[in-house]
């Protein structure tokens, strides 16, 4: 007789201690992050380790374990890290890590059917509804970040355009007139990408030019949308950022919803990051006119550091969102009571049927600190920024490439005009483990680009991560440097990898 088979531990108390063990290392791991280097290249080692045969037969979880300690924990990205400064990421917090523990733990599928988690996600829509000024009534779902949700936001704007023509039904059709987009030259390349995927071709987007803070020109999209009109074209979306990829711009909100309300046109704001200073006071007139797009596009996993990923769509019109994604399947039959109950599922607003349980990292994360803290946070990663800048104007060895909007700090190396420099510092940073800023392109030239966005980046950091530009730039120059600078802490009464 074949033996029953399943997947839970044969000793439960056993699992239980060595879980507890992997917790609290996990805990320590968070707590002593100051000591480690912020990056560390993976060995050649662990990399081995991850070229191997497919497993056959089963092994200890403790060995397991070990393994995920010796090979992979060493080698992050180091988002978590306060010297982490590259891109925008999010760093997390012990509580969403918790989170996401008690998600797995539920195994939850949220593409629909009746039952709380789907709850808590209307929860998580109705809260950024209030927050940004929108209906209660407004809608949204998870996706797995803003570069999605961007897209999903260009179909419903399709759908809205094509009305009765049905494009969903009968595709994109010539005889309807050929569908114009409008975005700054400095919107995230992922909104070019949603054109390519919408089938409406990347070269109808207008990518209009930005003013001297970087934000959209408002004179010359006028200029654009009535050129295409007279043309025969059909304009029928403006995407509005709020808190560019490079430099940390904000568009003229306001005014580019005035724009699309005269043209009759959908107004959707990228608000990867930007979006949330809604949560601030203080920066919250940055981004007025949020409260008037008819959608937009976010991320909980950036200002807010819920752990990866977890990106949301809000969208203005419930109906107009459900229009674009709902469909009928017999497998998806709704009942009027029972686990299929519910009249509009997850699955019917957006392309995604497996979904897993995003919304709790979120719900937890804000009924854990409150939007208040969530706030400060975001406004302490602004002054950070400014005092990275103002360290920056009084050096000489140092200039701004960019107006400070946000949270993000361009610079460049004086004297360094084809941007080598900027690479070399960049790169030495990453590998001494000492900061991890990224580079850009403005104007064509390299630039040293520090995106100051974790919660854990104090003054302290600040003051740490100029010394070590300052002396990653004498390395690159190769001039003498001084050795009390060799010594300076990473952080105070931290350690740091010692000088070559």
């Amino acid at each position: 007789m074949t033996q029953p088979v399943d997947l839970d531990p044969e000793d439960w108390e056993d699992f239980r201690s060595k879980s507890h063990r992997a917790l609290d290392e996990m805990i320590d791991y968070l707590r002593d992050l100051r000591e480690r280097p912020v990056w560390r290249a993976p060995t050649e080692e662990a990399k081995a380790r991850f070229d191997r045969d497919l497993p056959v037969e089963e092994r200890d979880f403790a060995d397991v374990l070990k393994d995920f300690d010796r090979y992979i924990k060493p080698f992050a990205t180091g988002n978590i890290h306060p010297m982490f400064m590259g891109w925008v990421q999010g760093a997390g917090t012990p509580v969403g890590m918790i989170a996401e523990m008690l998600a797995a733990g539920m195994n939850s599928n949220c593409g629909g059917r009746n039952h709380i988690a789907i709850d808590v996600e209307r929860q998580i829509a109705k809260w950024m509804a209030q927050a940004f000024g929108f209906p209660q009534d407004a809608s949204g779902i998870f996706v797995t970040g803003t570069s999605m949700a961007n897209f999903l936001s260009l179909l419903v704007a399709r759908d809205q355009a094509y009305g009765e023509s049905d494009v969903r039904l009968n595709g994109l059709c010539a005889q309807s007139g050929q569908l114009i987009a409008y975005a700054s030259r400095e919107a995230h390349n992922c909104v070019r990408q949603a054109m390519e995927l919408a089938g409406l071709g990347a070269r109808h987007l207008r990518l209009i030019p930005s003013d001297e803070r970087r934000a959209m020109k408002i004179s010359y999209l006028r200029h654009a949308i009535a050129a295409d009109r007279a043309a025969g074209f059909r304009p029928f979306l403006i995407v509005g950022t709020a808190g560019t990829v490079d430099t940390g711009a904000i568009d003229p909100l306001d005014r580019l919803a005035d724009v699309a309300h005269t043209e009759d046109m959908w107004f959707h704001v990228d608000g990867a990051f930007g979006a949330l200073a809604a949560l601030s006071p203080a920066l919250k007139p940055l981004v007025k006119g949020l409260e008037r797009a008819d959608s937009i596009a976010f991320d909980f996993h950036k200002w807010l550091h819920a752990p990866y990923d977890a990106g949301f769509f809000l969208v203005r019109d419930p109906k107009a969102h459900k229009r674009a994604f709902a469909a009928n399947a017999a497998y998806l039959t709704r009942a009027p009571r029972g686990l299929a109950a519910g009249e509009t599922w997850p699955c019917d607003l957006g392309p995604d049927l497996s979904r897993g349980f995003r919304a709790l990292k979120a719900w937890m994360t804000i009924e854990t600190f409150g939007a208040k803290k969530l706030g400060q946070c975001i406004e302490q990663t602004c002054r950070m920024a400014k005092r990275l800048e103002a360290w920056i104007e009084g050096s000489g060895n140092f200039f701004m490439r960019a107006p400070v909007s946000l949270n993000i700090v361009c610079f460049g190396v004086t004297g360094d005009d084809d941007g080598s420099l900027a690479r070399e510092i960049v790169m030495e940073l990453h590998e001494r483990g000492e900061a991890a800023p990224s580079l850009t392109i403005l104007d064509g030239v390299p630039a040293i680009r520090a995106a100051i966005i974790n919660h854990r980046t104090h003054e302290e950091d600040i003051d740490a991560f100029t010394t070590y530009l300052e002396a990653a730039l004498r390395r690159a120059r190769k001039e003498p440097h001084l050795e009390a600078l060799a010594e300076a802490p990473h952080g105070p009464g931290k350690t740091r990898l010692s000088e070559d």
